[in-house]
């Protein structure tokens, strides 16, 4: 499921565009100002941010500069075409002007979400303190190196890729297959064991907790 952030002051028109996006499937976070939106983002991790421009705090221009790396539509009253063009090139990814058609908004949302993965996903997947780059293959604990197995890693990645929801023993299965030949259900217990104890010895901390009869997720503080 997709998950939107909607940047929106005015309750009515956000509510409206909410349930809009519920019943398009969408999962929807709000932020009422410039300032909450800043502190919302990061826990947020959305997939796409709709923001208006005329908030409380700071000001739909500022916050967008502080968005990388997420598509970015611009909900706006402003119709002047210099300011559309300075915001685009300033880091939108696409600008619509109220009052806008349900339909138009949702076209232009699937377009961008559409195109996102093209534009470049990290590589790099963080939680709390643990950091795995999936391009050099190492995970990072603190600012210290954690060797891990070719099936460790496979693990912990999907694992990390699906930070709020439990991922089966069956499912861990299938997918680590991609990437590692040596996991088999009965030694599945075994490598996660492993691997939450090397992650445990460097961060003095559980990381992966065990959804009993169900299996493993990301664990929070």
């Amino acid at each position: 499921m997709k998950h939107i952030l909607l940047i929106e002051d005015d309750i009515y028109i956000g509510n409206a565009i909410e349930e809009m996006l519920k019943r398009e499937g969408y999962r929807v976070s709000r932020a009422y100002s410039g300032t909450e939106a800043v502190l919302v983002l990061p826990q947020a991790k959305p997939d796409l941010v709709l923001l208006d421009l005329m908030l409380p705090g700071l000001c739909g221009e500022e916050v967008l500069k502080q968005i990388k790396g997420i598509p970015v539509i611009i909900l706006s009253a402003k119709a002047d075409i210099d300011h559309k063009v300075e915001l685009l090139l300033g880091g939108a990814a696409d600008y619509i002007t109220k009052p806008f058609h349900q339909k138009e908004l949702l076209a232009r949302i699937s377009v961008q979400l559409r195109n996102a993965p093209a534009i470049g996903t990290s590589t790099v997947l963080t939680f709390q303190d643990l950091v795995l780059d999936m391009d050099k293959h190492i995970v990072v604990v603190n600012d210290y190196e954690v060797k891990l197995t070719r099936t460790e890693y496979a693990i912990l990645k999907l694992l990390m890729k699906n930070p709020d929801q439990v991922v089966t023993k069956s499912l861990l299965l299938d997918r680590i297959c991609e990437d590692t030949p040596d996991c088999t259900e009965s030694s599945l217990k075994t490598h996660i064991s492993h691997l939450r104890a090397k992650l445990r010895e460097t961060g003095n901390r559980e990381y992966i907790e065990s959804v009993w009869g169900i299996g493993f997720k990301m664990k929070e503080e």
